[in-house]
């Protein structure tokens, strides 16, 4: 597969493009982040705003909130900067790590701040978790649409009109490019969040199983009663410089937060997506599906920043990528399909040239495997029935 001259990213990453030199346009923003971008101008920016809304609401502003290395930067950055009164809101997707809770925690005694923290229905979850791997093969419809959606139901029904959320979208994928104004708003969420997919589309494509209000946290709010509160919905790093990893050794220093071991990232990188025990079986379709995965993209941000060599980053990537997770059996139990089924599927979503490849082995487990919450199969006749009319679509219709 063609890869980038400088970050290495291959032609079957999202968005990608490259130019006559061989550079990706994600590198080439990058360059523009570093190069063009008056970051002094940005951050008076972020003081108008803050301005604007500061102590004129019973909360300051909203933060969703995973307990990650991004979400916990962006909520010291507010109060140790400019002092905030934020209400932190909490998608629970149902994956949440031991260190994760301990961190947060940790975090709430340390910085203080109000938590709203929502955990849906996990019934619901696991047939949205099935239909979105089958028709996409991403399983994580119900926590892209989640994380973005409920709290901005929460703006609305607390009056809170600013919401901060952490990096912009052009630090990993040109979707929006660093000149662009990228509001968190309902045009970013179709575009970049839900796969394609309304949550009125999931009501039909669950054949009308449960009602359109029990799928509400996953709908953005209509545009209407969002103007009405003049809500602006923003990125932290569209204000200020980001660098996950010089922020993660911040709040390390900081607030103890601490990382963890992620089934196929490289040590070094222990601050990455620490918030989801399925995180590891995310990775491995994407493996699956494009031929690289996470450590292609944490070695890649290193390239741009120079601090790794190109030999060191392909090293990593031939040690990591593409060996089974662990947890691909809990995820398995949790759909209720078998691995071959799983494999069956994932091959549908093949990104071209991408040639599939399971023989890489077994990834390693993780220190706290043996404590993740297993509980809650899928209904394996259930489970089978819409993946045979799955089949059958694929055969009529094709991909």
């Amino acid at each position: 597969m063609k890869k980038c001259n400088n970050c290495l990213l291959p032609e079957t990453h999202e968005t990608i493009q490259y130019d006559s030199l061989g550079n990706c346009n994600v590198c080439n923003q990058h360059t523009f982040k570093n190069e063009v971008i008056d970051w002094n101008s940005k951050k008076k920016e972020l003081d108008n705003l803050i301005d604007k809304y500061r102590g004129k609401y019973d909360y300051d502003c909203i933060v969703p909130f995973s307990g990650g290395k991004d979400s916990t930067w962006t909520l010291y950055y507010l109060i140790k900067e400019y002092k905030l009164n934020p209400l932190v809101v909490r998608f629970d997707h149902g994956f949440m790590r031991p260190n994760l809770e301990k961190n947060i925690k940790n975090l709430s005694r340390k910085l203080g701040f109000d938590m709203i923290n929502f955990t849906p229905n996990w019934k619901i979850v696991q047939k949205l978790m099935l239909r979105s791997f089958l028709d996409k093969g991403d399983f994580c419809w119900h926590c892209h649409t989640g994380i973005f959606s409920y709290p901005m139901w929460i703006s609305i029904e607390k009056e809170i009109p600013l919401i901060f959320w952490g990096e912009k979208s052009s630090e990993y994928s040109s979707y929006f490019s660093y000149d662009d104004d990228e509001e968190v708003d309902e045009k970013r969420f179709d575009r970049y969040i839900n796969l394609g997919i309304t949550s009125e589309d999931m009501y039909f494509r669950l054949d009308e199983e449960f009602d359109m209000k029990r799928l509400k946290p996953y709908t953005y709010p209509p545009k209407e009663k969002l103007k009405k509160l003049n809500v602006r919905s923003v990125c932290l790093g569209s204000y200020i410089s980001w660098d996950v990893k010089t922020q993660s050794n911040i709040i390390s220093k900081e607030l103890g937060w601490t990382g963890d071991e992620v089934e196929n990232v490289p040590p070094e990188y222990n601050y990455e997506k620490i918030e989801c025990y399925m995180q590891g079986v995310r990775d491995y379709i994407k493996y699956l599906k494009r031929g690289y995965s996470r450590p292609s993209h944490l070695v890649a941000l290193d390239l741009r920043n120079k601090r790794i060599t190109k030999e060191r980053a392909k090293e990593l990537i031939n040690l990591y990528e593409g060996k089974k997770p662990k947890s691909l059996d809990l995820f398995l139990k949790f759909i209720g399909l078998n691995e071959k089924e799983f494999y069956e599927v994932v091959k549908n979503h093949l990104i071209s040239p991408n040639q599939m490849n399971i023989d890489r082995g077994n990834a390693k487990l993780t220190h706290d495997f043996h404590h993740w919450n297993t509980e809650g199969d899928s209904n394996r006749d259930e489970s089978k029935k819409i993946f045979d009319e799955w089949k059958d679509q694929i055969k009529t219709f094709g991909k």
